[in-house]
């Protein structure tokens, strides 16, 4: 399954489980096509500071569909 079904698929899930910010940079990332830079603009935060943001959402929603299989 291509990366960004899954993540969305992810979200729509396990979403709730995130925090606010890490829900609203994967939605804008992932549902909205969101370049890292657009992103950090829009929210008035550095470049790395989304890249981490999605990176640590990633990794947590992988970490709670492991658990809950």
């Amino acid at each position: 399954m291509e990366k960004n079904v899954q993540i969305g698929l992810l979200c729509d899930i396990y979403g709730e489980l995130l925090t606010k910010k890490q829900q609203n940079i994967l939605d804008l990332y992932y549902n909205d096509n969101l370049s890292l830079a657009e992103i950090a603009e829009e929210l008035g935060i550095t470049r790395q500071a989304v890249k981490d943001s999605i990176a640590k959402g990633e990794k947590r929603l992988f970490r709670i569909r492991r658990k809950t299989r």
